[in-house]
């Protein structure tokens, strides 16, 4: 007998999805991202797919939607709901993927997910929910129909990685420092007071607030993506004092994956001016140089109104591939006010 759900319906998988539920899951996001994006952009492999479905993101739950087909041939449609768990994002949400198969679409399969989102939303008493969607695309114009306002417009920048690229260079006594995979435990307290220098990134008009950062939670952060299946590097700066000053991280999400993604890039306020985020990228090139199989090229998302990351990326050969932005939605006011009731 088929593990997949009855055609007809919304069914919710477990968080243990057989094999037979991956692929069906699989087969939808690869058909969408190859309908709906350019040929050069490199689509989601299968073991990013099952990682996303059996390991949530730190901090979060997920929620895993599918819409079978008619035939029975598989999914029709599928969406993954993340329902953030820390203190300042318990009354958000984000959508990591709202996907129909390009045959299966002006059937109402994408607002029947949607819907049912709601309802998990309702449940869960989320106030807004957001996703990321492509500027022009047919998801933006269902994210506009359904309620979804872009708060924060994103260019997505692609970098192919040179044989050779000019060396990296530090201020006396700083140092590089760095890891592949989760941060070893001596580095992991020092790792999350950098990482805490993101929370004056631009968040637009988004409800969705940065985290604050601890030991314990960059730690299962990164092991998480892991966990996942990812390949994940990060190149640090310690400053003569012994704290960190800077970082960058870059991740592999599927194994042979061409195109690394950029994740993020911080300076602590105290060390800014010294071109430590252009020492970092430019070390991470050589790490990523280094790897077998080679990575060719990096994608990174970067702010309209983020300029000095952007000047980084600028020097260092980055150059835009398309424009993205995150939509959010929120819940109706009276169901805000039922939920705080």
């Amino acid at each position: 007998m088929s593990d997949l759900p009855r055609p007809g319906v919304v069914e919710r998988l477990t968080s243990t999805p057989s094999e037979t539920e991956i692929d069906a899951w699989h087969a939808v996001v690869t058909a969408a991202h190859r309908h709906d994006l350019p040929a050069g952009v490199p689509g989601p492999g299968r073991v990013e797919t099952a990682g996303q479905l059996r390991v949530p993101a730190a901090r979060s739950r997920i929620v895993r939607l599918a819409v079978p087909s008619p035939d029975g041939s598989g999914y029709a449609g599928v969406a993954l709901l993340r329902l953030f768990d820390d203190d300042v994002n318990r009354g958000t949400a984000w959508i990591g993927r709202l996907a129909v198969r390009p045959d299966q679409r002006r059937r109402g399969i994408g607002t029947l997910l949607w819907e049912e989102i709601q309802t998990v939303l309702q449940q869960e008493r989320r106030e807004s929910v957001s996703l990321e969607l492509e500027i022009g695309s047919v998801g933006e114009q269902f994210a506009k129909e359904h309620g979804f306002t872009c708060g924060l417009q994103l260019v997505l920048y692609v970098q192919r990685i040179a044989d050779e690229t000019a060396p990296p260079e530090l201020p006396a006594g700083y140092r590089f420092v760095e890891w592949t995979g989760a941060v070893p435990a001596a580095h992991a307290a020092l790792f999350a007071g950098v990482r805490n220098a993101m929370a004056d990134a631009p968040m637009g008009e988004l409800d969705q607030q940065p985290l604050q950062w601890d030991a314990e939670s960059v730690t299962a952060a990164q092991r998480g993506f892991v966990q996942r299946g990812g390949l994940l590097h990060t190149v640090a700066v310690a400053a003569p004092d012994g704290t960190y000053a800077a970082f960058t991280e870059v991740g592999v999400r599927s194994p042979g994956d061409v195109r690394a993604q950029q994740y993020e890039t911080a300076v602590a306020p105290a060390h800014r001016g010294l071109g430590l985020g252009r020492a970092v990228k430019l070390r991470m090139l050589q790490v990523l140089r280094a790897q077998e199989p080679p990575v060719r090229e990096i994608g990174t998302h970067v702010a309209d109104d983020n300029g000095p990351m952007r000047a980084v990326n600028k020097l260092l050969g980055y150059r835009p591939e398309r424009s993205v932005g995150i939509f959010q939605a929120r819940m109706p006011e009276e169901c805000v006010r039922l939920l705080g009731a």
